[in-house]
């Protein structure tokens, strides 16, 4: 490790909740700290490793020699990955930032993320910082969100509120207040984005996602069920909180579908009425706990940007569920591509940053947001 901060190339690796794949960003990270991406790169999971990655986050039962086969698989996955960026970009990275997969996320008892970083130290020749929620999560802390550091970063004002939110298998937002210092932050997870209206389009259309919103577009929403589903306590519970698939995963996207076919829903409306509950449990999560954080004292309080990434961003009917939920509320909607930055590439970026901090002793977390006892050094370094 380096304790004098200097301007290094960073490959931050992501693969979210969703399953989907598998996102590199290469960056240039340098003391401020300031970040410029330089090329990012989506690759999706082959059939065969996205149905073994399922099987491990959705708990069924499994040995402890398909654990370890899987974690040495997806650490060459990792590798193949960043080796193809690299080559479709034309810069060579000095580090990597590694999130690795959720296999488990259960605040105050267990977070677990795979991908073995030793396979991509080997493959790369640079060192790996990996492992990144554990050191916030020893901390007391729920090791998630751990992108509020790069919102920070790149959007802090000092003349606006900002809303960040990422649209992910899960959604989380960070409330910036105008002239926020890291200690004003307020940043949870609102409950799912995209990962009930995955599992619905599995199960009914053997597909892994609703396309542009489509399937979505063509359904009904159900009103009935959306308001059964917000009193999943989650909802009321104050942050700092994090959730994943133990929460929201096959057997609440079961339960959900079962909701709208007592109440007449098709297919198609069980769609619809996933995308609306999500809309709402992020509009919910906002009025419960962001108004009053940015020192907003009014519902209509106007001048609030409300900045919108992840694949949630590609389904056009959850996007205008956000614009007029949130519209109605004085609250702009920007998708963050229209600040130069890839919807894709968000949570790729933030671990490259994250790694680089680690990379100079500096902390990454961010104790207002996740809860922890202090600042902390994040993850594990593989040199």
């Amino acid at each position: 490790m380096n304790d004098k901060p200097k301007a290094m190339v960073v490959a931050g690796v992501m693969s979210g909740t969703s399953a989907d794949g598998v996102d590199v960003a290469l960056v240039r990270v340098s003391p401020g700290p300031k970040v410029k991406v330089l090329g990012h790169v989506g690759f999706a999971y082959s059939k065969a490793v996205r149905a073994e990655v399922m099987r491990a986050m959705e708990g069924v039962p499994q040995t402890a020699a398909d654990f370890s086969r899987l974690n040495w698989k997806l650490g060459a996955v990792y590798a193949d990955c960043i080796e193809k960026a690299v080559e479709q970009i034309g810069v060579k990275p000095k580090l990597v930032g590694m999130h690795g997969q959720t296999i488990i996320h259960e605040a105050g008892r267990a977070t677990w993320q795979i991908g073995e970083a030793a396979v991509v130290r080997e493959r790369l020749g640079v060192p790996v910082v990996s492992d990144l929620r554990a050191a916030d999560f020893a901390a007391g802390g729920q090791g998630a969100p751990l992108v509020p550091m790069l919102d920070y970063t790149l959007f802090r004002s000092l003349t606006k509120n900002r809303v960040l939110l990422n649209l992910g298998g899960i959604a989380n937002v960070t409330a910036i207040p105008a002239g926020a210092s890291l200690d004003d932050l307020l940043a949870f997870d609102t409950g799912p984005a995209n990962m009930v209206v995955d599992a619905l389009m599995q199960m009914s259309f053997g597909k892994a996602f609703d396309r542009g919103g489509k399937t979505a577009g063509k359904g009904r929403v159900l009103t009935d069920v959306v308001a059964k589903a917000m009193q999943d306590k989650y909802f009321a519970a104050a942050p700092p909180k994090s959730c994943g698939r133990e929460q929201f995963g096959a057997f609440f996207a079961e339960q959900f579908k079962a909701m709208c076919v007592a109440v007449g829903g098709s297919d198609a409306d069980a769609v619809a009425t996933a995308t609306d509950f999500t809309a709402a449990s992020v509009l919910d999560g906002y009025v419960r706990y962001c108004w009053a954080h940015l020192g907003q004292r009014a519902p209509m309080a106007r001048g609030t940007e409300l900045i919108v990434a992840g694949g949630g961003v590609k389904n056009a009917t959850l996007m205008r569920s956000l614009a007029a939920m949130f519209g109605a509320l004085g609250v702009t909607v920007k998708p963050i591509d229209a600040f130069g930055i890839s919807s894709q590439a968000k949570e790729a970026m933030a671990f490259a940053l994250l790694a680089w901090l680690s990379w100079h002793g500096l902390p990454g977390n961010v104790p207002a947001a996740t809860g922890a006892r202090g600042p902390r050094t994040l993850g594990k370094v593989s040199c």
